[in-house]
């Protein structure tokens, strides 16, 4: 179903003839199966290993280098020479190309098997609604007309048109897709735009993408090819090889080479016709094989046999480099036509960029009295991994971050008024997060700050496993409070906000947008003693300055709340 996104909830659900608070029937899921097919990207056929070995020698300079290296030997065995120095030249020749070729086959090799990784963007599982009951079944089983849940950290198996919202809302992350560094709030009303594009659609859930905030149900509107990620695999199959730029420079240099050489050899051996006769050689027929074995080894003396394998190492060099920065070159000599390029027309979330949000600078209020007014703090480390540093204006690093009470009183914050996993991939060997990129940044802050009464934070941490290390510090946080109640982030107040318990004391932690945050605050926290100093004028002028020059600004906010209050709170969450 191409135009669901422009349909109501009521026509998604009657095409496919499904009723959803029971789903499809079995017989219905059999049907569907047999009439849309599995929820499954076809696997591309692999070029065989042997084509791969031949591409290697599709190009006119090592053929011509091939020929030379045959002709060498079939003349020093036709002249019965058995000395090795006889073979040593072609035996080099026909070494520097079978290396040139082994390094082409492994790279391109490489490279196709890091296409299928596109795979590895499926979800495994889903939640499947099948005759009024819900079950985990394999994604591959999926068939469109499923009804499907999906929660915070879920994969969506499946194209699918979202029928209800189970929480306040819900936020996707679909940078996979559209390249979008923000994540998606999603809607259940249909699309009126016409020739509407991914990012207009906003009651799909495409295949891939990951939720990062609510739960909601969907029905499934299209499987395998038919989904957005099919999309994308079927426009990489259907890319045209083109010969690059280093490819026609090679080719134009390799037949001027060979008509210079071919004409030489001809001249040479034409030239000495006239002592092909000559008793020293034995005869006519000995002496033209003589003169000929001087062409050739002219021929060979004069074809840069280094080049290929030169070029190929150099290519091979570049691709292993652009690999580690997760880029896939499935042609060596496409690595040159990047070189060569003026303009570059990219996507920027995850190509120009990592995609990984992480939080660069802190502002505080330092103290009014003692010192500068405010302070600026840069952290380190720009991935999931919970490392990095913490420096301050002068460019000294803290020792202990958590031993200033603003930095303190922000780690407590993120830790707590958040709903983001940090966790260790084993098999991948790398920190993975589930959740708003946002509140993966914070979490990360909250790891970089460290515990308050450790003077060897650092090395402690350091002993910790991977798996331990991902949230060690967001946990000793977690465990410290109680949390009572959650208000979740809106558009209208433009902040989250969780209420805690500690020792029958009852704590709120907000973060939000500045504006919204500095609004409801009537004091700020001094960073030199811990004390607190009402919000004046001048000093919120003096911290929106700061914002001004910051990439994407987030303030915390923390308070005491009396009982009453607590009840409001709660009360109004509830309804």
């Amino acid at each position: 179903m191409e135009d669901a996104y422009a349909r109501s909830v009521s026509e998604v659900l009657e095409f496919f003839a499904v009723d959803p608070t029971k789903g499809l029937t079995d017989l219905q899921v059999t049907q569907h199966a047999h009439s849309y097919g599995k929820n499954v990207l076809p696997q591309e056929k692999s070029t065989p290993f042997w084509k791969l070995v031949l591409k290697q020698f599709n190009d006119l300079l090592v053929k011509i280098l091939i020929a030379a290296a045959f002709i060498s030997f079939f003349l020093a065995l036709a002249n019965g020479e058995t000395l090795l120095s006889a073979f040593i030249e072609p035996s080099v020749i026909l070494m520097i190309l079978a290396a040139n070729a082994a390094v082409g086959v492994i790279t391109e090799t490489n490279a196709e098997k890091a296409l299928e990784e596109l795979r590895a963007y499926q979800a495994d599982v889903a939640t499947v609604l099948r005759n009024g009951c819900f079950s985990i079944l394999p994604a591959a089983d999926l068939v469109p007309g499923d009804i499907v849940e999906v929660s915070v950290g879920c994969k969506s198996p499946a194209d699918m048109r979202m029928i209800e919202i189970l929480s306040d809302h819900l936020r996707v992350d679909q940078a996979i897709l559209t390249g979008e560094s923000c994540s998606v709030e999603k809607e259940l009303d249909a699309t009126t735009a016409t020739n509407a594009v991914y990012q207009d659609k906003t009651s799909i859930l495409f295949s891939g993408t990951t939720v990062v905030a609510g739960r909601a149900r969907a029905v499934v509107i299209g499987v395998g090819s038919n989904t957005a990620m099919g999309s994308i695999r079927d426009s990489m199959l259907m890319t045209e090889d083109e010969v690059t730029p280093l490819k026609k420079k090679l080719d134009e240099f390799g037949t001027f080479l060979a008509k210079i050489i071919a004409g030489i050899c001809v001249l040479v051996w034409v030239v000495n016709i006239g002592h092909f006769s000559d008793p020293a050689h034995g005869g006519f027929l000995r002496g033209a094989i003589h003169y000929f074995k001087i062409a050739v080894a002219l021929a060979v003396a004069a074809i840069p046999e280094g080049l290929p394998a030169v070029v190929t190492t150099c290519l091979a060099l570049g691709t292993k480099r652009m690999a580690r920065l997760n880029a896939i070159v499935r042609s060596l000599p496409s690595v040159e036509t990047l070189g060569c390029t003026t303009v570059i027309c990219s996507d920027k979330t995850g190509t120009l960029t990592t995609n990984m949000m992480s939080v660069s600078k802190i502002c505080v209020l330092h103290s009014l009295n003692n010192g500068p007014m405010n302070s600026e703090y840069v952290v380190s480390g720009t991935t999931y991994a919970p490392e990095g540093f913490m420096f301050d204006s002068l460019g000294a690093q803290l020792e202990i971050p958590a031993q200033y009470p603003c930095l303190l009183h922000i780690a407590m914050c993120s830790a707590l008024c958040n709903e983001s996993v940090i966790q260790y991939n084993p098999d991948k060997r790398i920190y993975e997060k589930i959740g708003e990129s946002t509140e993966v940044a914070l979490r990360l802050l909250a790891e970089k700050i460290g515990l308050p009464g450790f003077d060897t934070m650092p090395s402690a941490l350091n002993m910790l496993s991977k798996h331990e290390r991902a949230s060690y510090c967001n946990r000793y946080w977690e465990s410290q409070f109680k949390k009572v109640s959650l208000l979740e982030f809106s558009r209208d107040r433009k902040m989250m906000s969780v209420l805690c318990n500690r020792k029958q004391m009852e704590i709120m932690f907000s973060k939000g947008a500045p504006e919204s945050i500095l609004s409801r605050c009537t004091n700020i926290l001094c960073n030199d003693d811990g004390s607190t100093v009402p919000l004046s004028a001048h000093i919120r002028a003096q911290l929106e300055a700061k914002y001004n020059r910051f990439s994407r600004c987030m303030d915390v906010h923390i308070s005491t709340l009396k009982l009453l209050m607590c009840q409001q709170f709660c009360r109004k969450r509830n309804s």
